[in-house]
């Protein structure tokens, strides 16, 4: 009867054992990241007899997790895509409805601002006219400035996001670590038996943490996970987590990286291009992609406006008969210098031709080559390395070694030594936009009309530049009938005063220097390029006044002018060129954060159906169980009974 007692109370903790995982499956049919679970059930041995082989019952192998690690593996990088491409399309939409505004936005300002201009073409002597300009172009620059605002906050919440993202990614590796520890340490006291509630718990905290930035997991023997990042940078290894640190980059302290703290302290920065996946992923690639370009781009606007419209206004007069100054303030270039450089060279960058800029910043490395410190410029937009030009003349070259060098509409100059292994950073464009500003303040300083002197030359190869006035020729001004007459020999110029008799008198002789501004008179002008010996170039009076508008017909004509990206589009047109790549980056962020969305679904519904507590599945097991606990129950019975009729016979 021991038998018949045994194998009735195996079956019965069998189905017990049944019970109690089907009711735990139940309560936990909502919990997320739990798998259902299962038990594995083995015969027992079988007991030999002179009849054959007799079976003991039951007894329960292991409760298992219905466990896929492929499609889990599967369905965390897929929400870890989906993470940052939902990130990414976020952040670029509220760009892009900033800069898409048709009612305020920076184009309908321009347009008001030069129809304005075109209001004092029309009416130079007009206070009021002159005023209005003046009015248009303080809300175009401060429209110039609100956008550059608004960029500069997003970078300053994108640091403090980076610096919340990375607290929860050492808040998470942590708790994996301490996961780690428990399911070892207690696998080991079950036998190797696996703690399933702590598996689950560990697969949804790997799960949270691949949605704040992309992770490879490794399981290694015992169990334990193995966490990386980036390009297999380590994370949690066994029982230990590294800790990440938001830091000032060194080459850019104006903006957080990601560093790994290493045993002594010290904060190793991660390239930024290789943390994708996550919201760390998103913030960082939107970043790098859109924020940073979109303010180089504004910047650029705002340069290029600034200059080309200085140029022009200088070659006027006011009312007063006085050359304008300039009308807007320029923004100056930017370089910083890798907090990490070994040696004290400082690099500094001033503009040469503003139609030439692009929206791309740039990285000075520096190697040593045969012994020899050579220097390389990367234009950071397309990772290409560009040719620079000596700004004393010569071959361009991708290396050099000596400063001035000019590319890109940029002369760079350096002060110190620099050490191999140093860096630096330039930002021709990134300050433009916040440090435009109308200087005039005097309506009547507005130069409306053209210079009272015109520039000429029979040169086919050289050209004179603008003229300018001072107060010295208001004093002595030419007569209609004189012209001032220079001429070229070879290598020198020589000025004088030629009269309506044919008479002359020599004003001054000296060098030609290609560019630089030569005053005779009062009046300033730069001739430029090679001329020929024999070639003359001459400076004679204007008929019109200082109210003539001609200048300010120049001034209007700007924005029909293609001066932004080398005379590849006008100032309307850059804009619009902007707000359209702003905005197929968002469409492209917002389709592919749609299609990773459905595949997301699918990998989910997949995993799910294998690891997800179906409750009317349960519900049906429960009955199933509960018959098997009261038939095993029953064969208890069954074995008392016939006991208890065996002990009643003797």
């Amino acid at each position: 009867m021991s038998g018949m007692f045994s194998t009735g109370l195996s079956g019965l903790n069998v189905a017990r054992v049944a019970l109690t995982t089907t009711a735990h499956n139940t309560a936990n049919v909502n919990t997320p990241g739990y798998s259902r679970q299962t038990i594995a059930v083995e015969g027992n041995g079988a007991r030999p007899t002179g009849a054959g082989f007799i079976g003991t019952g039951a007894h329960v192998v292991t409760v298992a997790r219905n466990y896929d690690r492929y499609l889990q593996a599967q369905l965390t990088q897929a929400e870890s895509g989906l993470q940052a491409l939902d990130t990414y399309a976020t952040q670029a939409g509220h760009l892009d409805d900033l800069l898409a505004d048709r009612a305020s936005g920076l184009s309908a300002l321009a347009q008001t601002f030069f129809a304005a201009v075109e209001g004092v073409a029309n009416t130079p002597a007009d206070p009021a006219a002159r005023q209005q300009m003046l009015s248009a172009a303080e809300a175009v620059a401060g429209k110039f400035r609100a956008l550059d605002g608004y960029v500069t906050d997003r970078n300053a919440s994108l640091n403090e996001e980076i610096q919340g993202h990375v607290r929860q990614i050492n808040a998470f590796a942590g708790q994996v670590a301490a996961l780690n520890r428990q399911i070892s340490q207690l696998s080991a006291m079950a036998g190797g038996q696996p703690p399933n509630d702590l598996l689950d718990q560990r697969d949804r905290l790997v799960s949270e943490l691949a949605k704040l930035v992309g992770v490879t997991v490794v399981e290694q023997d015992g169990g334990q996970y193995n966490l990386f990042v980036g390009t297999g940078q380590t994370l949690v290894l066994g029982d230990r987590a590294a800790t990440m640190a938001a830091v000032p980059a060194a080459s850019d302290p104006t903006r957080y990286a990601v560093a790994l703290v290493g045993p002594q302290g010290d904060a190793i920065e991660i390239d930024e291009r290789v943390l994708t996946g996550g919201s760390l992923g998103g913030v960082l690639a939107f970043r790098r992609e859109a924020l940073t370009s979109t303010q180089n781009a504004i910047g650029r606007l705002a340069v290029t406006l600034a200059s080309a419209f200085n140029a022009q206004h200088g070659a006027g007069v006011d009312l007063a008969g006085v050359s304008g100054g300039d009308f807007f303030a320029v923004g100056r270039p930017a370089v910083f210098s890798d907090a990490r450089n070994a040696g004290d060279q400082v690099l500094a960058a001033t503009l040469a031709d503003a139609g030439r800029l692009t929206a791309s910043d740039y990285s000075v490395a520096v190697a040593d080559v045969g012994g020899t410190l050579a220097y390389t410029v990367t234009r950071l937009s397309d990772g290409e390395r560009i040719a620079v030009t000596p700004a004393g003349g010569g071959a361009a070259s991708t290396s050099f070694n000596g400063f001035p060098v000019s590319f890109d509409g940029l002369t760079i100059s350096a002060t110190g030594t620099a050490q191999a292994g140093d860096s630096f950073l330039i930002r021709p464009t990134r300050d433009g936009a916040r440090d435009l500003a109308v200087l005039l303040k005097n309506p009547a300083r507005i130069a409306a009309a053209g210079s009272p002197v015109a520039a000429a030359t029979t040169s086919s190869s050289a050209a004179v530049g603008p003229v300018l006035i001072d107060a010295t020729y208001r004093g002595a001004p030419l007569q209609p009938s004189q012209t001032i007459r220079a001429t070229y020999d070879g290598a020198s110029l020589s000025f004088e005063l030629v009269n309506a008799d044919g008479s002359s008198s020599s004003l001054a002789a000296g060098p030609y220097v290609s560019g630089q501004p030569v005053t005779v008179r009062g009046i300033t002008v730069a001739i430029s390029g090679a001329p020929a010996a024999g070639d003359i170039f001459t400076l004679s009076p204007r008929a019109s006044g200082v109210a003539d508008g001609s200048n300010a017909l120049a001034l209007g004509a700007l924005q029909r002018r293609a001066l932004v990206g080398d005379g590849t589009a006008t100032f309307n047109g850059a804009y619009a060129q902007l707000v359209s790549d702003v905005g197929n980056r968002t469409m492209q962020a917002q389709v592919a954060r749609s299609t990773q969305d459905s595949l997301a679904s699918q990998i989910r519904a997949s995993q799910q159906s294998v690891s997800g507590v179906n409750q009317d599945e349960e519900t049906a097991n429960l009955l199933q169980y509960q018959q098997m606990y009261q038939a095993n129950a029953k064969v208890i019975q069954a074995a008392s009974t016939i006991f208890e009729t065996i002990l009643a016979i003797r």
